[in-house]
């Protein structure tokens, strides 16, 4: 059985090995991918695999942005740490999941019932649409705590710009300064307004509104001159330029 790991947290992607190891599952490992847009190449470049296990919320956004994209036609288990409300989505259209911290027990039913279905259940992409739209749709904050010299204060979400990680550090910056924010990249894209917001790059997060130009730039990619740059360089990803372009539409 030859299997993809799709997963941004080595330490998650190392337990699973070991788990599905302690469960007597024999596998090949085809890779270890730990974003959407390589996930996206690799799909596009290799043979889909036998089984995919599949985080949720990747270093560059959700798996299910991967399904805009493609079709994939091998069956997959999630995991993922959303609340009951996106569990009861999963529920209601018989797609496997496991709940991250994930439990033996939990990955022993999920290989049986997969072992166990002459017909596994294949991932319908507008199902996965549905799915991530309604995750999108919940409410956004409006305001994020910064750090400021040995305390913090907050900026409203509308003075943010763009932010970037850099060495594990992600900064917010707006007209004014450049603020330290004590979250992840990740995490504070999953918290912003997808509509005003969006994900260039692993590492970049720009606002609509500071964007001035769009540029093209070489191998289909596209450069942005936004406001207050910083000596930081705006480009789009290869893969998420055509979907950038959508929501620069909307």
């Amino acid at each position: 059985m030859n299997i993809l790991i799709i997963e941004d947290e080595p330490r998650a992607a190392n337990q699973l090995q070991n788990m599905l190891k302690t469960c007597n599952f024999e596998y090949e490992l085809l890779d270890i991918i730990d974003t959407v847009e390589d996930a996206i190449i690799w799909f596009q470049e290799n043979t889909d695999p036998e089984l995919v296990f599949m985080d949720i919320q990747l270093a560059d956004g959700l798996s299910f942005e991967i399904f805009q994209t493609i079709e994939i036609s091998a069956p997959i288990i999630f995991t993922t740490a959303f609340d009951q409300y996106a569990i009861q989505a999963f529920k209601v259209n018989s797609i496997d999941y496991l709940l991250k911290p994930i439990q033996q027990e939990d990955l022993t039913v999920a290989l049986d019932k997969f072992a166990k279905s002459n017909t596994p259940p294949l991932v319908e992409s507008i199902v996965l649409k549905q799915l991530l739209s309604s995750m999108q749709a919940t409410p956004k904050r409006a305001g994020i705590l910064v750090k400021e010299g040995s305390g913090f204060v907050q900026i409203k979400i509308d003075e943010l710009l763009y932010a970037y990680s850099q060495e594990s550090i992600t900064f917010g910056v707006t007209a004014q300064k450049r603020y330290i924010i004590d979250e992840t990249i990740d995490q504070l894209f999953n918290s912003l307004d997808p509509n005003q917001f969006y994900r260039i790059n692993r590492g970049q997060i720009i606002s609509k509104r500071s964007i001035h130009k769009i540029d093209a730039y070489f191998n289909h990619r596209v450069k942005l001159v936004i406001t207050n740059p910083r000596d930081q360089e705006f480009i789009v990803s290869r893969q998420k330029t055509s979907d950038f372009k959508t929501w620069m539409n909307q």
